[in-house]
């Protein structure tokens, strides 16, 4: 399948700057790479909001620490460094 992009004019400058220098060989070569990226943006982004959900999980079911604890602990980590 074959997509078409309007990107305007300064993001299609900016491509064919890319491509002229040589850092891509083609338009796809680096609308490819900007997907890629998005996927892996998109994918991290995902993984924060698994890790945020388990925090909002483990306090909903109680299982939280005193805020001054926490700090001093981190406080002492740091310290230790």
């Amino acid at each position: 399948m074959s997509i078409a992009a309007n990107l305007g004019k300064p993001l299609e400058d900016y491509v064919d700057e890319l491509i002229k220098t040589g850092r891509y060989q083609s338009r796809t070569d680096v609308l490819r790479e900007g997907v890629r990226l998005v996927q892996e943006r998109e994918a991290k982004l995902e993984a924060f909001r698994r890790e945020v959900q388990k925090g909002i999980d483990s306090a909903d079911r109680g299982e939280l620490e005193d805020a001054d604890v926490v700090f001093d602990r981190l406080l002492k980590h740091f310290a230790e460094r």
